[in-house]
């Protein structure tokens, strides 16, 4: 019997390690596997290296919406009590953009989001390289056509985004450094409106 038990014990020892997700469903029970889910109702988390778990913000989008959001990732910077804040915020949404978003609470998160972003005016955002300072509807559409986010939601019905934290809760890196590389530049549409405080010369920074 102690054998049975050993051997039941290194196997789903086994299964766990292979496992790259797991599946909580509507109905509590719990599963591992290693292939994404495809039942956005369910919770679905993603194994860690050391079998720990992690959120999976992005499992459970569609394959146009998960090719974009890794090559040019949206991150919104908010401070409290910020109304454009909360119209940036709606813009996101409403058009189906997965985002995580940053709140400036800090004189420290206020150096780092000035780093960030090149500028102290929020709400500020950056879609993969490219700088966004302050609210403005038609230049943050633009900029999203061009780094080709679908004009309508395709976001699966429940999908939440992360947990909000603080900038400097976040790596602080140069975005300049992303936009080095030719192959990671996007050629704004010819009919984008580009704001010259958005957007260096030559075009969108993606």
């Amino acid at each position: 019997m102690k054998k049975l038990i050993l051997a039941a014990s290194l196997v789903l020892a086994a299964t766990h390690a292979l496992a790259l997700y797991k599946v909580v469903g509507p109905d509590g029970k719990v599963t591992y596997t290693d292939r994404p889910p495809v039942d956005t109702s369910s919770k679905v988390m993603t194994m860690g290296s050391q079998g720990t778990i992690e959120a999976a913000a992005d499992i459970g989008l569609p394959i146009e919406l998960r090719q974009v959001t890794a090559k040019y990732p949206v991150t919104l910077y908010t401070a409290p009590d910020c109304v454009p804040c909360d119209s940036a915020r709606q813009l996101l949404q409403q058009r189906g953009v997965p985002y995580v978003e940053k709140r400036v609470v800090s004189e420290e998160d206020v150096e780092a989001f000035e780093r960030l972003v090149g500028g102290r005016t929020v709400p500020g955002a950056t879609i993969g390289a490219q700088q966004l300072r302050g609210l403005n509807a038609a230049d943050w559409t633009s900029y999203l056509d061009a780094a080709g986010y679908p004009r309508e939601s395709r976001l699966p019905r429940g999908w939440q985004a992360p947990a909000v934290t603080s900038v400097v809760a976040a790596k602080v890196a140069a975005p300049a450094a992303a936009a080095s590389s030719p192959a990671s530049r996007v050629t704004p549409p010819p009919t984008a409106p580009v704001d010259s405080g958005n957007a260096a010369p030559g075009g969108i920074k993606f």
